[in-house]
């Protein structure tokens, strides 16, 4: 590759708009002595650089892996479109930052799969690397594709692709799978890879080899069966999640991004899970259970991030991070120690009954950035329906609280198109919104000074390990229908309102609750172009619907058919954790638009207490 390099270095990157995030070598960037290490990792990011490196996942694991002395975890984005074409105008194979060798050379290609319409990029970027896209035509020789991700709860429409999948959090697992590799290379006169998958497949949990399942379909196109190939290998998959976060690795250095990325600042996680039981949240459920991190813990952690990267603001992480049960110990623990350091911590994903006005004001001290809350839904009924625990009260005394303290813009998310949604629950987000706008006028501001109120909404998509997951999305010409009313109906100036495009989230739901015949379809659309499908300048409807209509599928039976809780599902294969029949007896609760309680303050009896005897044993 070294000819390679310097041709790259001299020839492509000064053709191309962002060079610097082709090159690699930022500060944090981990070197190792190739005749050293034995295990060779590629970390793939299906996205641009600039995304990419926002990613906390691809952190973790690039700084665990290469904890270890013999391997070498290397990181690899989607090239934009510029970078592309040169390098197949010049043969040249995608590659690794660090090394700039070819994915070629390494033993795994490992993709982390955040959303759906980043499928094309896998295969894209696998081509682009001269390795074969579909599993079954890849050689012994070739890096062993493994998936990982929250997509990965559905991995099906990407198993033609996959030699393996892990699922759930893959800290533990995945270094399990790397020692073993490392034991079978060494011990073989021959790596045979269809025979080492075979082995992880009957020794690892969490781990999924695609190849070993098969399934069958009734004349409707409903799954009949699914059903393994191969003796020893578990009928479940059990996702897998760390017990204990206190001492679970987290890096103490973080690679300094040349190129600004969307989240440039250090991200401290303070916990995992969500015990809210929103029914339209896949991420609630599906990382179950709760577990915190102490003061302690995260103190320490932060202390060395900050000494190692020079970052002077701090993003504290979770699903909820109000939720957090000592938020307000940690926050004056955190603003003894750094309010004279000019170090600004921020905090996301607020809720409206939970989140203290007291402690953003301590954090961000004098910085009036927007705020941003999710109610979800204009009514209380749909919120009760969707297990939105927040009232209009909330929101209100919420508001109240900020404007008091000079904030003046608050950005709203709400969803369109959730189960049993009526016109005027569209109508309820407008009026919503003016009330924020009353509750404004009504405490004391400067004078001149106008309150900014941004509505912004999207297209409910159905997800599996939901509640909804059974429920048929809207149409295109529904979420476009509600789109115009809500927009008729907002009529004051100080509201802006913002809208997502229904076809992507019409795709994203048919390859959310998609079985494994989707894999055609990907690579047909693929062949035809797709490519960076959430990119709205990218994304190419006609070829998609090319592909479904040449695949001989239809996409609306993925996306809008309402399914019977008795239906297999492409993914019931998976234990998450959460039972099926506690989702089904939630999606009655929401037709009832009944509450289901808090996690932290009494148990649903979602089943992931009995999920894993261990983790039960260590939280009584």
């Amino acid at each position: 590759m070294t000819d390679n390099k310097s041709f790259i270095q001299n020839y492509i990157l000064p053709k191309v708009k962002k060079p610097i995030t082709y090159q690699g070598n930022e500060v944090n960037a981990v070197h190792k002595d190739l005749n050293q290490v034995n295990v060779r990792f590629a970390f793939a990011f299906p996205d641009t650089y600039e995304i990419g490196m926002s990613h906390l996942g691809m952190k973790i694991l690039y700084s665990l892996i290469n904890s270890i002395p013999d391997y070498y975890c290397e990181r690899v984005f989607a090239p934009w479109l510029d970078m592309e074409s040169l390098l197949r105008k010049n043969n040249i194979p995608l590659y690794a930052l660090e090394t700039m060798d070819s994915l070629g050379d390494f033993d795994f290609i490992g993709f982390t799969l955040q959303y759906e319409m980043s499928y094309t990029n896998v295969l894209n970027m696998l081509d682009l690397a001269h390795i074969p896209v579909l599993a079954e035509e890849r050689s012994d020789q070739d890096p062993i594709i493994i998936g990982g991700g929250p997509c990965v709860c559905n991995p099906e429409p990407l198993a033609p692709f996959f030699d393996c999948f892990v699922i759930g959090e893959g800290e533990e697992v995945l270094m399990k799978l790397l020692d073993d590799y490392k034991k079978a290379k060494r011990n073989a006169s021959h790596f045979s890879k269809s025979a080492w998958l075979l082995h992880i497949a009957q020794t690892y949990d969490g781990v999924y080899v695609p190849a070993l399942y098969t399934p069958t379909y009734d004349q409707d196109g409903k799954i009949l069966k699914f059903t393994s190939n191969v003796a020893g290998i578990p009928a479940k998959i059990k996702k897998q999640f760390i017990k204990d976060l206190n001492h679970v690795y987290y890096p103490e250095e973080l690679v300094m991004p040349y190129h600004e990325s969307v989240q440039d600042r250090i991200p401290y996680e303070i916990f995992r899970g969500c015990g809210r039981g929103c029914r339209f949240c896949q991420a609630g459920m599906i990382y179950r259970p709760i577990r915190d991190k102490s003061i302690d813990c995260i103190d320490q952690g932060i202390q060395k991030l900050l000494q190692n990267t020079g970052y002077d603001e701090i993003t504290l992480l979770s699903l909820s991070t109000s939720d957090y049960p000592n938020i307000e110990e940690l926050a004056e623990t955190l603003i003894q120690k750094y309010e004279n350091k000019h170090i600004t911590v921020s905090l996301p994903s607020l809720r409206l009954d939970s989140v203290s006005a007291d402690v953003v004001e301590k954090l961000q001290s004098a910085r009036k950035t927007s705020l941003t809350f999710a109610p979800e839904a204009g009514t209380q009924r749909l919120r009760d329906v969707i297990n939105k625990n927040i009232t209009e009260e909330n929101l209100m005394q919420t508001a109240s609280n900020f404007f008091n303290r000079g904030w003046h813009r608050i950005k709203l998310y709400f969803m369109l198109g959730l189960p049993s949604e009526t016109e005027e629950d569209i109508e309820g987000i407008a009026r919503l919104a003016e009330n924020v706008l009353a509750c404004y006028d009504q405490n004391e501001h400067p004078k001149g000074q106008r309150c900014q109120i941004t509505v912004s909404t999207s297209g409910f998509v159905p997800k599996p390990f939901t509640p909804f997951q059974w429920f048929g999305q809207n149409t295109i010409s529904q979420f476009k229908e509600k789109q115009n009313i809500l927009k008729n109906r907002i009529k004051n100036r100080n509201i802006k309102y913002n809208w997502s495009e229904p076809i992507l989230s019409f795709y994203e739901a048919v390859l959310a609750r998609g079985d494994r015949r989707l894999g055609k379809v990907i690579l047909k659309a693929w062949q035809a172009g797709c490519k960076f499908d959430s990119w709205h300048e990218c994304f190419r409807q006609d070829k998609w619907e090319a592909a479904f209509e040449a695949s001989h599928l239809d996409p609306v039976f993925y996306a809008n058919r309402h399914r019977e809780t008795t239906e297999i599902l492409p993914w019931d294969f998976i234990d998450m954790g959460v039972s099926k029949s506690f989702l089904i007896n939630d999606l009655k609760r929401a037709q009832k638009a009944a509450v289901t309680p808090y996690c932290r303050t009494g148990c649903a009896g979602c089943g992931i207490m009995q999920f894993d005897s261990a983790w039960r044993c260590h939280h009584e």
